[in-house]
């Protein structure tokens, strides 16, 4: 898959996440190995670039005697989330198109 493409899917995914609840980096990470190969050196500078953007926001909150930090997504997130959604489906009708031509 090419590199941007995997990067904004990602964002995506992470985002996706987000908006089922709050979480914390290694519960994201967990939760996207299933379905697209991440590491912590991608996933970290993702959620520093969507909290940049302005998409999630972070607090932490302490767990066992320490600080996790947690990540909430942000309406501008949502949003984000919302738009591929739309996409997706014209990309799917485009790629229903592509078949049946293909066919003929």
């Amino acid at each position: 898959m090419d590199v941007q493409m995997k990067k904004g899917l990602l964002d995506v995914c992470v985002l996706a996440l987000l908006k089922k609840g709050d979480s914390y980096g290694s519960q994201l990470m967990i939760a996207l190995t299933d379905v697209i190969e991440v590491s912590e050196s991608t996933l970290y500078p993702i959620l520093k670039r969507l909290e940049q953007a302005g998409q999630l926001v972070t607090y932490s909150s302490e767990h066992n005697g320490r600080l996790r930090r947690y990540y909430r997504i942000t309406g501008s997130g949502i949003e984000r989330v919302n738009d591929f959604e739309r996409d997706w489906r014209e990309m799917e009708r485009i790629h229903a198109f592509i078949q049946g031509v293909r066919r003929r």
